[in-house]
C-alpha cells in the first residue's frame, strides 16, 4: 500500500480545514451536521454483523466497533469541554489517550447500541446548548494540554462536525470496499 493510499484510508474526507472566516451560517451548518450525525451514524452501522463490526477499517486501524465506541467517548469529552469553557475562564482541559481507551474491553467487545444511544443523548444535549449560544459565548475557549493551544468554542463546533464525518467515512468506505453496503 502506498503512502498516499494509507493517507486516504486515515483521512478519507481530508484533515480538518478551518475557514478563514467563521460565519454564523458556517456555525449553523456545523450544528446541523452535529444534530443529524447520530441518526446517520446509527443507520450506517446498526445492522452490521459481529464479523463486520470486528473488521478493521484500515491496516493497523481500529475495528468498526472500536470506532463507534471512540466517537461516543470523544463527543462526550467534547460536550464536557464546551461546558467547562462556558463556565470557567480558559480552562485547561484534560486530554485522554484515545488509543488506550480503544483497547479497553468495552471498546473492543461491548454492543455498539450502548454507544449509539449515548451519542444520541450527548448530541441532543450538545446541539440544544449550541443553538442557545451568542457570539460572546462562541468566542470563549479552553486550553488543550497536548498542543498548549487555545481552542475557541466556535472552532470546536467545526472540529466535531468534521470528526463525526471523518469516522463515518472510515466505516462507509470499508463497507463499500467489502461490498457490504
Amino acid at each position: 500500500m502506498t503512502k498516499e493510499e494509507l493517507e486516504f484510508l486515515r483521512y478519507p474526507i481530508g484533515r480538518f480545514k478551518l475557514p478563514d472566516n467563521i460565519t454564523s451560517n458556517k456555525i449553523k451548518e456545523w450544528i446541523t451536521v452535529l444534530e443529524q450525525f447520530p441518526i446517520r451514524f446509527e443507520a450506517l452501522v446498526k445492522y452490521l454483523t459481529k464479523e463486520q463490526l470486528d473488521t478493521c477499517y484500515r491496516p493497523d486501524g481500529w475495528t468498526v466497533r472500536q470506532v463507534v465506541h471512540h466517537v461516543s467517548d470523544s463527543h462526550h469529552h467534547s460536550y464536557t469541554r464546551f461546558k467547562w469553557a462556558l463556565t470557567e475562564d480558559k480552562p485547561l482541559i484534560k486530554a485522554y489517550n484515545e488509543a488506550d481507551w480503544a483497547e479497553l474491553s468495552d471498546s473492543k467487545t461491548a454492543p455498539i447500541q450502548m454507544s449509539l444511544e449515548h451519542l444520541k443523548a450527548v448530541h441532543y444535549k450538545l446541539v440544544y446548548l449550541l443553538k442557545s449560544l451568542g457570539d460572546e459565548d462562541l468566542n470563549k475557549s479552553f486550553m488543550h494540554p497536548e498542543t498548549n493551544s487555545e481552542v475557541l468554542l466556535k472552532v470546536n463546533i467545526g472540529v466535531y462536525a468534521w470528526h463525526g464525518n471523518h469516522h463515518y467515512a472510515h466505516i462507509e468506505n470499508l463497507l463499500k470496499r467489502k461490498g457490504w453496503l
